[in-house]
């Protein structure tokens, strides 16, 4: 059975779903310096409002969001749910350790990552399969492919898939700065003079839904999960096999589940986080799966990393790529480093099949694929 995408929520620094798309094909970048801690040095960050904000008032909104796109009401008690994130309720447990009051500590079990799930479920009524999938940056697409299994193996007719991430914090700024990982000015994907990622929040959730079911219900559809393709590399705790053969092992799975080749890919919506080591490997990976080149482009310049959303994120992009047939620019590209097709500024172009790659930590994997109404 076929599974489409009938509904989108989405908030970045850039905005809501329209105003984020919008933004990225302007040339946007929504990065800016911030100090949100007095204790630590200011850094530039991607925030959706003055201060930090909580994963529990984002999931609320970004799923409300997501189900009114699709044109659906609560309770749907059929739903399954698979929303991950990386960093979960992290905020919320700095918090608590930092007080150690016994009111405070006595809500530690809402805070658990399961809660994640259980949370959008009795938001939604939902009665089906509840998943909180942890995959560090890849976590948004194991989210979107668990759901699509769920479909796939008749759990569920319809499920809401993504990630969360409220991921400006102490820890993960003092973490990421001891690796050297951070920015010093801004993200510049791809650039040959690239230093470090920049911490961004967001959140997509998809509503994932049977073919069959949508065109029922006459439900606008944005394109159809064409395939899906997992791996890990099980190997360093921090940094990628340098010789790439599992994330070239998600891709090729990815084609192969859509019955294409990596050839008849349109579009490739890259990871990109603009540290040096990661642009490195994936502008590696790129070159020998399409050696006769294919337009790509890097979000994050524009968003910020979102680390465990950033693949619901790109897959919202990639979906909208479809829609409107123009393919979103690299923003924050300066020298290109690398031999790649890297959209420069939003390009009007012919997109009915893309690709979505995610990487995270512990050599985690993740690339699906996405074609509009004509494939599949």
């Amino acid at each position: 059975m076929d599974v489409v995408v009938t509904g989108i929520g989405l908030h970045s620094a850039l905005g809501g779903l329209v105003h984020s798309w919008e933004g990225l094909l302007a040339g946007k970048s929504a990065i800016a310096p911030a100090q949100p801690f007095p204790e630590l040095p200011p850094r530039p960050l991607a925030l959706l409002g003055a201060k930090p904000g909580g994963l529990a008032p984002r999931l609320e909104k970004t799923l409300a969001d997501a189900l009114l796109d699709a044109g659906l009401q609560p309770p749907l008690s059929d739903c399954g749910i698979a929303i991950g994130s990386s960093r979960g309720y992290q905020k919320d447990l700095e918090q608590l350790a930092k007080n150690r009051t016994e009111a405070d500590l006595s809500a530690f079990p809402h805070f658990l990552h399961s809660q994640l799930g259980a949370s959008a479920a009795r938001q939604i009524g939902a009665l089906g399969p509840v998943l909180s999938p942890m995959a560090a940056c890849a976590t948004g697409l194991w989210a979107i492919a668990q759901g699509f299994e769920l479909i796939k193996t008749g759990q569920c007719r319809r499920v809401v898939a993504g990630a969360i991430e409220a991921p400006v914090t102490p820890l993960s700024l003092i973490g990421f700065a001891k690796m050297g990982a951070l920015a010093s000015e801004g993200a510049f994907p791809f650039s040959r003079d690239r230093d470090g990622l920049v911490l961004g929040e967001g959140a997509a959730l998809l509503v994932l839904e049977e073919a069959e079911l949508a065109r029922r219900r006459g439900a606008k559809i944005y394109g159809q999960i064409l395939g899906v393709g997992l791996s890990a590399d099980a190997c360093y705790h921090n940094k990628p096999d340098r010789g790439g053969k599992s994330a070239i092992r998600a891709i090729k799975k990815s084609c192969d589940r859509a019955g294409i080749s990596p050839q008849e890919i349109d579009y490739i919506h890259a990871h990109g986080t603009a540290t040096i080591l990661n642009d490195r490997h994936e502008a590696k990976i790129i070159q020998k799966l399409f050696p006769g080149g294919v337009p790509l482009s890097s979000t994050k310049g524009a968003t910020g990393h979102t680390l465990g959303a950033s693949g619901a994120l790109g897959a919202a992009f990639c979906l909208m790529a479809l829609q409107e047939q123009i393919l979103p620019p690299c923003v924050g590209l300066r020298d290109l480093e690398f031999d790649l097709d890297v959209v420069r500024v939003a390009r009007v172009a012919e997109v009915r099949r893309v690709l979505c790659l995610g990487f995270g930590f512990g050599g985690q994997n993740g690339a699906i694929v996405f074609g509009n109404g004509g494939c599949g």
